[in-house]
Order: structure tokens, then C-alpha cells, then sequence
């Protein structure tokens, strides 16, 4: 397993100067959030933004590996909204894909922007479905993976546990939807099972470490990361792990980046 951390750890709009103390710190991957560097993600970003951005992160010693936090700056974008806002979602994930490609990226982790309210669970699944397909199909050459991230209830009423992301990757039948798990999710869904594991494998592309509130990894004592490794390393997880977690401190924040690491080293055996 690679070890890779959220820009979401670091200051906003202007880190370039810490890509350089995150690759000493041992890290090889960057994923990213598009609203932490650029103030508009969608029609002001232009190409030479993310060749910059690209760069940067190159001439550190890091690769992107892909975005998540897709839609943080875009509320009005909902998997579920109205006809328009609908279109509107689908045409900013075919944006983002470009982006995350053009980035030299490859995962898409949708977590937020779906909520089905009052829609019945089988309504919203056949919806989601009926989207996937057609994302997917229109992003295939971009050579990107998107995934629904599973999340506990507290976070999203759709896609609550791993099996469910399955489902909807299964009846989509598309080989640019993909699982992602989440370890917090993992701990709120009651889904540290090595038996689920084994049975998303073949579909398993990433993996988010974090905590509840996103603190430092390792730091609530709540999740078990050293189990989660070892069930990791089991099934032959053999891809990136990020250290998704939030930047705690406006001048600390690469000593929490070096302390989640340390428990990356010793809970997934990152090299």
C-alpha cells in the first residue's frame, strides 16, 4: 500500500511551498479537493491552473492520484435535485474528470451532493443507476474511476455501507465505476468485516484512513486502523491510502500530517 494525504490538511488557495516537507515526510500521492486550490472549480479554471497545479506537486516528488470533496463549493448540485439541477451535477462530474485526468489523476470520490430525502430507496437507486451509466460512458476515454464513497447515516441517507456502493457498481456494469471505502464510515456502518472486504475486492480501487471530525489518524481511538490493515493486506489491497483529514492547526499542521503517516507506517504497512 501507498501512503497519500488530502489537500484539505493544507492551507487553502497556497501550499505549494508544503509539498516538498509532505514528500519528506514520506508521503508518494496527493488527492485532491478541488475547492482547496482554486476559488472557482468550475467555469474560471482554466488549463494553465491545473498544469500549475500539476506541476507543483510533480517537482515535490508527488503524483496526484485523484479528487474528492467534488461538489463542497457547489451546494446547489444534488444527485437527487430537480431536472436541472440533475444536469447540472452530470455535467460538473464530466468537468472534473477532465480535470482530474489533465492532473494526471484517476478516483472521483463522491461523497456529498446525494441525499434522497423523501425519494423511496428504490427510486433513488434506479435514479442513480440511470446516472452512473451515463457519466461513465461519457467520461470513459478520460481514463478515470468514479466512486461512491459509503458513509454513515450522520453523513448521507444514500449509500450507507459498502455493500450498498456494490450494488449500484454491479447493476451499472461499467468498468469506470469503482468502491472506495471509508475507515470512519467503515466504524458508524458496523462493516469491519474482513468477509465484505473480500467480497468488494475485485472492484476495491481506494481507500480513505480518517477519523470522525477528520483529526489527526488515530487520534479519537475509535478506529481500529490496525485492523482494517490487516484485513487490507488479506485480501491483497495493494493501492493508495489517504490520510483524509482536515488542517487542525494554522501552524502545526505538517507535524499532524507527519503524525497521521506514522500511523499509516504502522497500522497499513504503507511503503
Amino acid at each position: 500500500m501507498r501512503p497519500a494525504i488530502s489537500n484539505i490538511a493544507l492551507p487553502a488557495f497556497n501550499h505549494a511551498h508544503d509539498l516538498s516537507k509532505i514528500a519528506e515526510i514520506g508521503y508518494h500521492g496527493i488527492e485532491v479537493a478541488p475547492s482547496r486550490i482554486w476559488q472557482n472549480t468550475w467555469n474560471g479554471l482554466q488549463n494553465s491552473h491545473v498544469t500549475r497545479y500539476r506541476t507543483e506537486i510533480e517537482h515535490a516528488g508527488l503524483t496526484v492520484i485523484g479528487l474528492h470533496s467534488l461538489v463542497f463549493d457547489h451546494p446547489e448540485l444534488q444527485l437527487f435535485g430537480d431536472v436541472a439541477s440533475t444536469e447540472a451535477t452530470l455535467q460538473f462530474m464530466i468537468h472534473l474528470s477532465s480535470v482530474c485526468r489533465d492532473l494526471g489523476g484517476r478516483t472521483l470520490i463522491w461523497g456529498g451532493g446525494r441525499r434522497r430525502g423523501a425519494i423511496p430507496p428504490d427510486e433513488a437507486f434506479d435514479r442513480a443507476v440511470e446516472f452512473m451509466r451515463a457519466l461513465c460512458d461519457k467520461t470513459l476515454d478520460h481514463g478515470t474511476i468514479f466512486c461512491f464513497e459509503p458513509l454513515g447515516p450522520s453523513d448521507s441517507d444514500f449509500v450507507n455501507g459498502v455493500l450498498e456502493a456494490k450494488a449500484i457498481v454491479d447493476a451499472v456494469n461499467h468498468p469506470n465505476l469503482c468502491i472506495q471505502i471509508d475507515a470512519k464510515a467503515l466504524v458508524e456502518n458496523n462493516e469491519i468485516d474482513a468477509g465484505l472486504f473480500d467480497a468488494v475486492t475485485p472492484a476495491l480501487v481506494h481507500f480513505h484512513a480518517n477519523e470522525p471530525g477528520l483529526g489527526v489518524i488515530g487520534s479519537s481511538g475509535i478506529v481500529d486502523h490496525v485492523r482494517i490493515g490487516e484485513i487490507l493486506t488479506l485480501v491483497g489491497y495493494n493501492q493508495f491510502v489517504t490520510a483524509e483529514q482536515r488542517m487542525l492547526s494554522e501552524t502545526h499542521y505538517l507535524d499532524d500530517a507527519l503524525e497521521s503517516f506514522r500511523v499509516l507506517k504502522t497500522a497499513y504497512g504503507v511503503q
